[in-house]
C-alpha cells in the first residue's frame, strides 16, 4: 500500500544519517562470520579505508569475535571472503579500499572445519 506523506517537504527535510560524510573520513564496513548463529547478524565497524585488509583482520575481526569458542581454532589464511555478495581472495597487505570495500560494504567469511555448533 502507498503512503503518502502529510508534509510536503517531507523528502527534501529528510536525509539519510548513515552517510559517508557522517562517519569522520571513516566507512561503515559491515563483518558476519557466516555458520556461526550466536552471531546472529553482520556486525557495523567504522573503518578508514586506507586500513590493510590484514590490519582489520587482526585488530578488528579477531578481537570481537574472540569469546566464541572456535575463534582460537581460525585459520585466518585460510579463510573464505565475500566482498558485496562476490566471492574473492583479499589481498592482506593492500587497502580496504584496494581490495574493493567501501562504505556500507558486506564481508562475509567462512572458516572451512570450523562450522559453528548448528552446522556439526
Amino acid at each position: 500500500m502507498p503512503v503518502t506523506a502529510l508534509d510536503p517537504d517531507y523528502e527534501a527535510r529528510t536525509q539519510p544519517r548513515d552517510k559517508f560524510e557522517n562517519f569522520h573520513g571513516n566507512a561503515l564496513v559491515y563483518v558476519h562470520w557466516e555458520e556461526h548463529l550466536s552471531f546472529c547478524s553482520a556486525i557495523a565497524f567504522p573503518l578508514p579505508l586506507s586500513m590493510p585488509f590484514a590490519a582489520m583482520v587482526q585488530e578488528v575481526i579477531a578481537p570481537q569475535y574472540a569469546a566464541h569458542p572456535d575463534a582460537a581454532k581460525i585459520d585466518w589464511s585460510g579463510a573464505l571472503w565475500s566482498i558485496d555478495g562476490e566471492r574473492r581472495i583479499p589481498a592482506p597487505d593492500a587497502s580496504l579500499a584496494d581490495n574493493g570495500i567501501g562504505h556500507k560494504s558486506l564481508l562475509r567469511f567462512w572458516t572451512p572445519g570450523l562450522s559453528g555448533a548448528a552446522y556439526s
